[in-house]
């Protein structure tokens, strides 16, 4: 694994990779999943950032330490993805298959001091590279509309399903996608990692 950042320009989704199992699966298939019914409402990034739960014990718990370039995405279904798991209750469901390039390690983890429960985050390649913790990941106010404006361009170039749900203006959001945007007043201090999703 390298070890490198993402260029500055780069469209970054934080997003919880929740078992070493599911780390695995980015490193030797080449993919990521998010369940459509819990996904961003954007995914046409250019680097997925993985966030590392309690799952990865003592050392590697509650950080980011890779990073990988995002290659395509398409609407596939659990039991695709997973066929060894067909039996699953949400064998059916629809997922986003995010393919991804070779993972890169950064060369120094992103650590989560006290976080807050927010499974996906949109940030910059400029502001991961300066982050020494989550929470210096977030867009600032000033930046915060310009990186929306870029996302928002990216899913409309797209074949993204929620194109037509997307506002325009910043300022239309809903407290959801602001959260991602790093707009956190709505949500409480207090857990210490990202909630793993229900997959």
């Amino acid at each position: 694994m390298t070890s490198t950042y993402p260029p500055d320009s780069a469209l970054i989704l934080v997003a919880v990779i929740p078992e070493p199992r599911d780390l695995e699966i980015a490193r030797v298939l080449g993919w990521y999943r998010i369940p459509l019914r819990r996904a961003p409402k954007v995914v046409d990034v250019d680097y997925l950032a993985f966030y590392q739960t309690a799952a990865y014990g003592e050392e590697d718990r509650w950080q980011i330490s890779s990073v990988a370039a995002v290659r395509g995405v398409e609407l596939t279904t659990r039991g695709e993805l997973l066929r060894d798991e067909a039996d699953h209750p949400r064998a059916r469901e629809e997922y986003y298959k995010i393919q991804i390039g070779a993972l890169q390690r950064l060369p120094q983890p992103i650590l989560a001091n006290a976080w807050r429960r927010v499974t996906f985050l949109y940030t910059t390649g400029e502001i991961l590279r300066q982050a020494r913790t989550i929470n210096d990941l977030v867009v600032k106010n000033e930046d915060r509309s310009l990186l929306w404006q870029s996302l928002r361009e990216r899913a409309l170039s797209g074949s993204n399903p929620y194109s037509d749900e997307l506002p325009a203006d910043f300022e239309d959001m809903d407290a959801l996608m602001l959260a991602m945007l790093g707009d956190f007043r709505l949500f409480k201090e207090g857990a210490e990692s990202f909630s793993a999703s229900d997959d």
